[in-house]
């Protein structure tokens, strides 16, 4: 019996990277799972073909986060598909990327995952849980200065956060809990290289000043085991970076 036999799971931004990974700890664990895309649909079926291979249940779903359109699409292709919907992982992030429209990233990082959570809250039961992605740079950004370069998609996804913990309350009357996942730069995302080609040699700098840097598998791992952690809601798990512990959140 895994620990999510019967369950169905949503996985924002999941067609590869952290939530990919994810997303196939979950179906190890007996979760049907909805992997969203927003582009890249031949990622994304690889991901569900992978899953289907080892015995999952999968199914790729495009949508784009920043429309209500695809926010409600995917809420509910998991009851559509298989029947209900007990977690939601919000992975999904962005704000780097090249000639995106001005205020993208708090589109995506803030509105796009209150959104998101609100479509999901009228599908998910009792009992069900929320885990919100984010990392150290964002969640610390009030208290420990970042690079400028990620400035902006920090204090965007501290946003989404703060708004997401508004939410805490309505959760409770529904019996759906809360967890916040927050991580150090993880090896090989494509926040990570953008972040290392604007500000050449940051990623090295940072793994000095930390001793270790998470990678993607490690830190999807801690991700998914949030999602059946015996944790209070609102509770926010942190993963490596333990230097910025102390100082504030």
């Amino acid at each position: 019996m895994g620990l999510l036999d019967n369950k169905t799971a949503i996985v924002t931004g999941s067609s590869r990277g952290i939530g990919a990974e994810v997303a196939k700890i979950l179906a190890g664990e007996g979760a049907a799972v909805v992997v969203n895309y927003r582009q890249k649909a031949p990622r994304a079926n690889k991901v569900v073909g992978d899953i289907q291979a080892a015995g999952g249940r999968a199914v790729a779903v495009g949508a784009d986060l920043t429309t209500q359109e695809g926010v409600q699409a995917l809420a509910t292709a998991a009851t559509q598909e298989f029947g209900s919907l007990d977690v939601l992982v919000l992975n999904a992030s962005g704000g780097m990327e090249s000639g995106m429209e001005e205020g993208y990233a708090l589109k995506l990082n803030r509105d796009a995952q209150v959104n998101m959570l609100k479509a999901a809250i009228e599908q998910m039961r009792e009992g069900s849980r929320v885990v919100f992605v984010t990392s150290h740079q964002a969640h610390f950004i009030g208290t420990v200065p970042t690079m400028p370069e990620y400035e902006p998609v920090a204090r965007s996804k501290r946003a989404g956060e703060d708004a997401l913990r508004d939410l805490l309350p309505s959760l409770a009357e529904k019996g759906i809990s809360l967890v916040v996942v927050s991580g150090d730069m993880i090896e090989g995302t494509v926040t990570a290289t953008l972040l290392d080609r604007s500000n050449p040699g940051a990623i090295e700098a940072r793994r000095a000043e930390a001793g270790k840097l998470y990678s993607v598998e490690e830190f999807a791992a801690e991700v998914a085991k949030m999602v059946t952690a015996d944790v209070e809601s609102g509770h926010t798990e942190y993963v490596g970076g333990a230097d910025y512990f102390g100082k504030g959140a």
